[in-house]
């Protein structure tokens, strides 16, 4: 017998023990299924499951469990990423403890210290990804430094390389001062400030008194200033173009260019260019081939490029140095306070600085091109679909891709040097020996290249180097490419991007045929999580405390496409709520003998209760499939849970009731058989959704006949239909659920039994009734159900239209009409207020221009929510004033 009350907390470890000690989330690549296969994105080796995680991994799971129930030969392949910088930080904080520094240690020790690291800490994200039900084939995991795909690693360099599409280049990147290594566009957090704009005067060479007027946020920035850019159409400065300005404390003579970078509307229309220090200065430096002069160094402290006294000071004691300066010149027009957004490293936390340097580039132009043909062919498919929108955007304006780290942990760039700064890209030190032996004449000491590959070079190789290439494995060939990539959108660019490159390339193929773009995880108020604002929801503290399943089904119940999800501690209560309810289900049907017939076939039950229930199990299935298919989850979850909560446990059950506890042997026998199968299916049904809860019951349930686990279970393939039960049973559901409704509305006492009173009712509903009339008393608790006198009108009666028919509720004696009809009014009144409010903000033109889609969205849903209830209480209100 099953214990009263579940407890996730003792058979979720217990299943998932079972599961991965029996193989039952492995591939089999000998198989004749045909494959499916899903790239689990690498989670960070030093991270720990965070709300994205659980969504994005829960998602991956139900597609998997899905598929393999279907019968796919589903490959989940797992692994974690190497995660450079975080990592060396974690490493670092940990040696610093024990006043260590990685140069105390030197590289090869330091390594071996991140080694250890990563075999004692590394594996806590993928314990995690256990907890929260996740069935990859853990045989297969991955690392994006394992030897393996460290091979493809420096193959993919040395081939790029040699195809022209990887070079060196003295370019500007996110140059971190603290960390000391340039970083990724994705590692940048901008925070908004409040700043200042400085206007700066430069005088005109050759006429005494003109300036030009220049604005800018960095005015220490102007020690490498060498240029002014104005609109070729602007008539204020159309005379001034191809002269030249004296730039003040630096006393040099810099030329004013004609751009169209510059804003004629913006600031004074003049632009001070800086390209050693600002992207977009530098593209205009390219352009008019001005100098680029770095004043800062590594540290971000003004270097030897900047007059004497400014060298050595930070870049912001230069600031206010220089402003100081310019105002003791007369040169400073003025100063306008101003909101500004800063970027700053997200490991850590200090402004980070475009600077130039030399590093390693990838001409992600060339590779982007095929990219953008698979998406507008249809190779590749967005779901939601406007995704391609952002995919198009950003890479038709792709810029060279740094892959160059100054960093210890990671790949290291498989180049090394000569004596006189030659280098020789190749796969191993003994080549590079042989190509400096050709280059030379003579064998010459090499250095290695010190710096490491950006950790999205690696990354963006997962969907074939964890599958073993470069060599040409089993595994390649039947798994590649995949079926889909699910993930979030902040990463379109930085990894889908990156993989839909070097797959094409390197495999002539996409790496996946489908992505799945999922939206954001906030909390309750529609807030971004952040440690910061204290609203951090731990999902492993919600497994604790509602079980696994719960957890899932929650956020696949939210996962609505292009929709971010408000997550609510109260949700995932009332989902745990939901697994209770499932739970004392079987137990009610366990109770009642309900046991699993082998081979029951609903088509041949003849009890017209069975017949509709069968029914409705092959219209759930149909759909949740359905869903699941096309990455509506939301509207699978929510199409298992009505079809489990309403119609089986509040429609089902308690019609058959009366026939379990009556005296029909036949009956009984069969609706126990019936009650049985159904419970069986929605078993099946609920499993990728809710493994844990829907193992425990297959396996009691069963009482040791079943024979395999449901994790190896196929999913339902069911045809029965029975439409004359559908209707008949259907009719039934809204009799009562009409009835209850107006007893809702109008404050009922639940125990006040109402009399029923039916009019118009043709002869169909008429034999209905007599059929269900146990039924439809008992459900509507009324005191009974009869025909009205159709000559006599029924005082202080609701009606209620069913079909033709027509329900008259005598309510006159069961409320207080006058205080319901002030009830009703208050409640229209306060919606009313609602719907003004929100009606007038979507009116607004300049709120739509400015608020997020998903905040207008949000504002329409509550508008429709509270038009449809305020029409229900109108009705109401209407209904009570007839009394």
């Amino acid at each position: 017998m099953l214990d009263k009350t579940y407890r996730p907390g003792e058979v979720e470890s217990k299943h998932y023990r079972n599961w991965e000690e029996t193989g039952a989330f492995a591939a089999h690549p000998q198989s004749d299924a045909k494959p499916y296969t899903i790239m689990m994105p690498p989670p960070n080796v030093t991270g720990s499951l965070h709300m994205g995680h659980a969504l994005t991994f829960t998602l991956q799971d139900i597609l998997t469990r899905y598929h393999r129930m279907k019968g796919r030969d589903t490959l989940w392949q797992p692994g974690t990423d190497h995660a450079g910088i975080a990592t060396q930080m974690v490493v670092e904080r940990q040696m610093a403890a024990e006043k260590l520094t990685r140069h105390d240690l030197g590289r090869d020790k330091f390594i071996e210290r991140v080694w250890e690291w990563k075999a004692q800490s590394g594996g806590t994200i993928t314990g995690q990804l256990r907890r929260l039900g996740a069935s990859p084939d853990w045989a297969r995991e991955r690392f994006t430094m394992d030897e393996g795909l460290s091979r493809a690693v420096r193959k993919v360099f040395v081939d790029l390389y040699k195809q022209g599409l990887i070079y060196r280049d003295k370019r500007l990147v996110n140059w971190d001062p603290m960390l000391h290594t340039a970083i990724s566009d994705l590692e940048v957090v901008q925070k908004e400030e409040k700043g200042h704009m400085w206007y700066l005067r430069y005088p005109v060479e050759g006429e005494p008194g003109r300036h030009i007027v220049v604005a800018t946020t960095r005015p220490e920035t102007m020690l490498g200033d060498t240029g002014v850019a104005v609109h070729p159409a602007d008539d204020r400065y159309r005379d001034l173009v191809g002269k030249r300005v004296r730039l003040p404390i630096v006393d040099r003579l810099i030329p004013i260019v004609a751009d169209e970078y510059s804003d004629p509307e913006k600031g004074t229309g003049a632009v001070k260019i800086t390209p050693a220090h600002d992207f977009n200065d530098f593209e205009v430096g390219r352009r008019q081939s001005l100098p680029m002069i770095n004043i800062l160094d590594r540290d971000a402290r003004i270097n030897e490029n900047a007059p004497a006294a400014y060298r050595g000071l930070d870049r912001f004691e230069a600031r206010k140095k220089v402003v100081e300066e310019f105002e003791a010149l007369g040169l400073l027009e003025k100063i306008e306070p101003h909101v500004l957004q800063r970027p700053y490293g997200d490991r850590s936390d200090v402004v980070i600085e475009p600077w130039l340097t030399d590093q390693w580039f990838v001409d992600a132009k060339t590779l982007a091109k095929p990219a953008i043909e698979a998406v507008e062919t249809g190779r590749t498919r967005f779901v939601p679909r406007h995704w391609e929108n952002t995919f198009f955007e950003w890479m038709r304006n792709i810029e060279p891709w740094c892959i160059s780290r100054q960093i210890w942990w990671g790949h290291q760039v498989p180049a090394w040097y000569g004596p006189d700064g030659t280098y020789f890209v190749e796969l191993t030190e003994e080549e590079a020996a042989a190509a400096a032996l050709t280059h030379y004449g003579k064998a010459v000491p090499l250095t290695r290249d010190p710096d490491v590959l950006d950790t999205w070079f690696s990354s963006g190789l997962w969907p074939f180097s964890t599958l073993g290439w470069p060599d040409k494995t089993e595994s390649l060939a039947r798994y590649y490419p995949t079926d889909v990539l699910v993930t979030g959108f902040d990463i379109i660019f930085f990894w889908v991007a990156r993989m839909m490159m070097m797959g094409l390339h390197f495999m002539g193929d996409v790496p996946f045929r489908e992505v799945y773009i999922h939206a954001l995880v906030r909390d309750e108020k529609g807030q971004k999580m952040s440690k910061s604002k204290g609203n951090v929801i731990d999902p492993l503290n919600l497994i604790d405390q509602y079980g696994c399943d719960a957890l899932r089904f929650t956020l696949a119940a939210l996962a609505a496409q292009g929709r971010d999800i408000k997550l609510a501690e109260s949700r995932v209560e009332g989902y745990r709520n939901f697994a209770t309810k499932l739970w004392n289900a079987a137990r009610f049907c366990q109770m009642n003998e309900c046991r699993p017939v082998a081979g029951f076939d609903p088509a041949s039950a003849t009890e017209q209760l069975n017949r509709w229930i069968a029914g409705k199990v092959t219209d759930a299935a149909r759909r949740i499939g359905q869903a699941v298919e096309g990455y509506r989850f939301n509207d699978a979850a929510n199409a298992a849970y009505q079809f489990v909560w309403n119609s089986f446990c509040d429609w089902y059950l308690e019609f058959a009731k009366p026939v379990l506890q009556g005296a029909d042997g036949a009956a009984k026998t069969e609706t126990r058989a019936t009650a049985a199968w159904v419970l069986d299916q929605i078993l099946h049904l609920l499993h990728p959704f809710m493994p844990f809860i829907t193992e425990e019951l297959w396996q009691q349930l069963g009482e040791g006949t079943r024979g395999h686990d449901l994790i190896g279970a196929s999913w339902p393939d069911l045809s029965f239909e029975d439409p004359k039960a559908e209707a008949e049973l259907d009719w039934l559901v809204r009799i009562v659920s009409a009835i209850r409704a107006v007893r809702s509305e109008m404050n009922v006492p639940p125990s006040a039994r109402v009399p029923l009173l039916v009019k118009g009712a043709g002869a169909e509903s008429l034999r209905r009734i007599e059929t269900h009339r146990e039924a439809i008393v008992t459900l509507a608790r009324a005191a009974s159900i009869d025909l009205a006198d159709g000559a006599q009108a029924v005082k202080g009666a609701v009606q209620v239209v069913i079909d033709e028919a027509t329900v008259l509720l005598p309510l006159a004696d069961f409320i207080d009409v006058a205080q319901e009809k002030a009830r009703l009014a208050k409640e229209i009144a306060k919606l009313d207020v609602d719907i003004d409010k929100v009606g007038k903000k979507l009116g607004n033109e300049a709120f739509i221009a400015k608020a997020p889609p998903e905040v207008v969205e949000e504002q329409r849903d509550k508008l429709n929510e509270w038009s449809v209830a305020r029409a229900k209480l109108s009705e109401a209100l209407e209904r009570i004033s007839s009394l």
